[in-house]
């Protein structure tokens, strides 16, 4: 109920994401594929699919096993719509969803990202830039380095360098198919000329391999480390949303606690603003009693006949030495102040018409309902935050004991 509140206030808040996503970037049949579907336990990717027609594929956990398109695909993932807009690339996205609850599979999006090679192929979009481009949405980058076929792909070591320096703490290095190697000079071979080619002196790259009861190797298998390290990735997501609730909860609670502080200035001015009118009208109304003073005396027959015999004696009653005053003055003086008292009250009346457009207000009901939902973030939404993080600090504690 918090974005409802935040947009009836002017405040846009984006949802929180319940699954993290993972991108795995590697050369053609460097076991991208084949590492999501030893996570998710399913046959779901086909390996060393054709170069020319591997697209992005996202494989996440549903309800039932289904196929989606591009367009279908954006629909389900908001934040990639960016993507439309790269020339082919909505051709060659898709979505697979299984129902596995293998690992923290439910937690997960994998983007499985096409294999990349050298040489004079030409992919039907931007590979480099869209790749670029999901790096920056993604919460955990994982690269896959082949130790027998295209370890130093210049495209892929291309387009990691730059993936690092702008999301170091986001990417992770493997030398997958490691059990391949002959030998494990060669794996240390191929790691030493993939740093160099990096330029990174602290360097980490476990070896890792798909494991097959069928096929034992004397190679070392950390594909655990890559378990660990998305779940590690969804537990600081699962912190970072907590503390995005509590700062969204103060945004919330600055802004409607705003928006009543405004609306009562709003109604200070306004009622300023209609004391100053009504007084500025008011005052248009004597000017305008004095001009009429003024032609009445200039055309006696006038004012006979507005105010009757009986009239005029109570007027000149109350003033006669006013009435004597103006007599004293020349007809071309009388007349002047007349045209003077008549622009003045005119002037008067205009201003007063244009201070008394008053600044919107909330209604009685709008104030209560403002009110209600501030009470309901403060009492609510932030104690459930609190305990939220008691939860899962505890559960935090408990899976390390």
């Amino acid at each position: 109920g918090l974005i409802p509140i935040a947009q009836s206030v002017g405040v846009t808040l984006l949802p929180p994401r319940k699954k993290i996503t993972v991108m795995l970037i590697g050369s053609h049949s460097a076991g991208k594929s084949s590492f999501i579907n030893w996570y998710v336990e399913e046959h779901i990717q086909k390996p060393g699919g054709a170069i020319g027609t591997h697209g992005f594929t996202f494989v996440t956990s549903g309800c039932k096993r289904t196929s989606l398109t591009g367009k279908a695909t954006f629909q389900l993932y908001p934040q990639f719509k960016q993507f439309q807009k790269v020339k082919g690339v909505s051709e060659y996205i898709s979505t697979e969803i299984c129902t596995s609850r293998q690992k923290q599979f439910s937690l997960v999006t994998f983007v499985d990202t096409p294999g990349l090679v050298d040489g004079d192929m030409k992919y039907p979009f931007d590979v480099d830039q869209t790749i670029l481009q999901l790096g920056d949405v993604c919460d955990l980058i994982l690269v896959f380095f082949d130790p027998i076929g295209q370890a130093l792909c210049k495209r892929t070591l291309n387009i990691v360098q730059q993936l690092k320096v702008k999301h170091g703490d986001r990417v992770n290095f493997y030398l997958s198919k490691a059990d391949e190697a002959k030998g494990e000079s060669d794996r240390q071979k191929v790691m030493m000329q993939i740093a160099q080619e990096l330029g990174i002196h602290d360097f980490d790259m476990p070896t890792i391999y798909i494991p097959n009861p069928n096929k034992p190797s004397r190679c070392v298998n950390q594909i655990e480390e890559v378990c660990h390290t998305i779940q590690k990735t969804i537990d600081q997501t699962v912190q970072n949303t907590l503390n995005t609730l509590g700062k969204d909860c103060e945004v919330v609670c600055e802004a409607v606690i705003d928006t009543l502080n405004n609306d009562r200035l709003c109604y200070k001015e306004n009622s300023s603003v209609c004391n100053l009118s009504c007084a500025l009208t008011l005052l248009g109304f004597s000017v305008m009693l004095l001009f009429i003073l003024f032609i009445s005396n200039i055309y006696w027959e006038l004012l006979v006949v507005v105010l009757s015999a009986y009239g005029i004696e109570t007027l000149l009653l109350y003033l006669a030495p006013f009435m004597r005053a103006l007599d004293s003055l020349p007809m071309q003086i009388q007349l002047i102040i007349c045209g003077f008292l008549m622009q003045l009250s005119v002037i008067l009346h205009i201003l007063a018409y244009l201070l008394f457009n008053s600044k919107p207000t909330l209604s009685g009901k709008q104030k209560i309902e403002l009110q209600e939902k501030l009470e309901y973030v403060q009492e609510m939404v932030k104690p459930k935050k609190k305990k939220l993080h008691v939860i899962y600090h505890q559960q935090s504690i408990g899976d390390q004991d």
